[in-house]
């Protein structure tokens, strides 16, 4: 890559909120269904994480409610399909000091909550995964107190994209 396309390429991470060094995000799809582009997401992640995303990798995996279902079973204890999973990169046996971690996304059950929920299916999108890199930094909404923290800074950070409250009913 030349040196001008470097910094055409620096200059459009910048315009995207990723910044020079930002967080690079890995998609892997294992369904047939939509999902945002890797440049949204990458977006959404490296706002949700902040300085926390500056010259990390993080996996995005779209998945079928099978995987989803197998997955939450065995890493959560609850045998059905859930939204977002996400794993953190120290939790591996030889953690990559790049890595911030995977989110396993199942497209299937994050269709049908924006479906019930009356919601725009990429807004819901943003927002579960704004709530699965989170999750990678250290937020958690096992207390109330804690899960009042993590709604605060998701809905910070979905104005900041420019989507409304998921908590707010339409």
């Amino acid at each position: 890559m030349s040196s001008a396309a470097r910094r055409a390429s620096r200059a459009q991470a910048h315009r995207a909120g990723l910044g020079a060094r930002g967080l690079e995000v890995e998609l892997r799809r294992r369904v047939r269904a939509w999902s945002p582009t890797r440049r949204d997401l990458a977006r959404w992640a490296s706002v949700a994480a902040g300085r926390a995303a500056r010259g990390r990798e993080l996996g995005v995996c779209v998945v079928g409610a099978a995987e989803s279902a197998r997955l939450n079973a065995r890493f959560r204890g609850r045998d059905r399909p859930t939204n977002v999973l996400s794993f953190a990169s120290g939790e591996a046996p030889h953690p990559d000091r790049r890595a911030l971690g995977e989110l396993v996304i199942c497209a299937g059950v994050l269709r049908a909550e924006a479906r019930a929920q009356d919601k725009p299916l990429k807004a819901h999108w943003a927002h579960l995964v704004v709530h699965g890199t989170l999750h990678l930094i250290g937020y958690d909404h096992a207390r109330e107190k804690d899960a009042r923290r993590m709604e605060r800074r998701e809905i910070a950070v979905l104005r900041r994209l420019g989507f409304a409250n998921p908590y707010r009913s339409s």
